[in-house]
């Protein structure tokens, strides 16, 4: 053990020396010296067997896979096996066509390809909404209006509005009520008012 150090001490002088020039870096205060005075060692402290006991002293080994699970396994697991069932052949039945453009897409699921038309003009309309307005607070409605489309109404109507105008006629599947208001006040009805089919209660 001795002349193992001996040579390890010898070969970090040589690396030391070519590094730094010779120059006793690190310097005396700080390096690691092995002094060997001759006497025998005690019983103890020579190598003990090892121990796992030692090691893990209070604590506790956990279930882990002992094997590696094999590609074939993987594979069966992943694609299913011809003689119980192969998944990568299951047919899928949740597949629909698109009524508007004629794609394939998910049942429950909004059609990619009419979706992704609506995201572009949507983001046009932003753009030209941006564009137009900036960033003054909006005070009042905004009515985003195609090719010709503010011919068709009187110019009475169009006061006290926002117009946005695009330079291009309308999509043919974006239709007008889009831009109409979904929620309207709700007029009360008189008391004495009777409702259609009150003559069928009671």
């Amino acid at each position: 053990m001795s002349r193992l150090i001996n040579r390890l001490a010898n070969t970090l002088r040589t690396l030391e020396s070519y590094l730094f020039g010779g120059n006793g870096f690190p310097p005396g205060a700080l390096a690691l010296a092995h002094v060997h005075d001759g006497s025998p060692q005690p019983a103890a402290s020579r190598a003990a067997p090892f121990s796992l006991r030692d090691l893990l002293g209070d604590g506790m080994l956990w279930a882990v896979p002992k094997h590696r699970r094999t590609v074939e396994k993987r594979l069966k697991r992943k694609y299913g096996s011809p003689e119980y069932k192969l998944k990568i052949l299951t047919p899928k039945v949740h597949l629909r066509t698109c009524a508007t453009c004629g794609s394939d897409q998910e049942v429950g699921v909004l059609c990619p390809t009419c979706y992704k038309k609506v995201r572009t003009e949507t983001e046009l309309m932003q753009e030209k909404i941006q564009s137009e307005l900036g960033l003054e607070p909006v005070d009042r409605d905004v009515v985003v209006l195609y090719d010709r489309e503010r011919d068709e109404q009187p110019a009475e109507f169009w006061q006290g509005k926002r117009i946005v105008e695009m330079e291009k006629p309308r999509p043919s599947w974006f239709s007008k009520n889009l831009l109409q208001k979904s929620t309207q006040q709700q007029q009360q009805s008189e008391p004495d008012e009777l409702k259609p089919g009150h003559e069928k209660l009671g």
